[in-house]
């Protein structure tokens, strides 16, 4: 059984994903904000991480590009989750920062959960 933490500023996101790796035999650790999860991902040391991106105190590209910058735990595999692709001419974030953040994969929102456990169980193998 692998540890995998979900980190989203939306309830409800956090739950599905929950559900949907609980229901596939896989531990969940919650983070509600990329603040808690970066503390969270030291503390607990996952297997994988799921990582939304636009989020108020701390970006997911943030919360990546310092995991990522630790020789502690740049070997966690990190998969973005995010609706920035969709959102990228009303915001600030381009698809280039998310290229520069080393994160091991991406996905856009909303995924099915089929593809949800598909890419994490990808990202456990590597």
């Amino acid at each position: 059984m692998a540890r995998i933490m979900i980190v989203d500023d939306d309830p409800d996101i956090v739950e599905s994903v929950t559900m949907v790796l609980q229901k596939n035999g896989h531990e969940v650790i919650q983070a509600y904000g990329g603040v808690e999860g970066l503390e969270k991902a030291k503390s607990e040391k996952p297997d994988a991480i799921i990582l939304d991106v636009m989020m108020p105190d701390k970006d997911g590209y943030e919360v990546c590009k310092e995991l990522k910058g630790d020789s502690n735990y740049r070997d966690i595999p990190i998969l973005l989750l995010t609706a920035v692709v969709s959102k990228i001419p009303s915001t600030s974030y381009t698809h280039r920062m998310g290229m520069e953040t080393e994160a091991d994969d991406y996905v856009d929102k909303p995924v099915e959960p089929t593809e949800l456990v598909r890419l994490v169980e990808r990202l456990l193998k590597k």
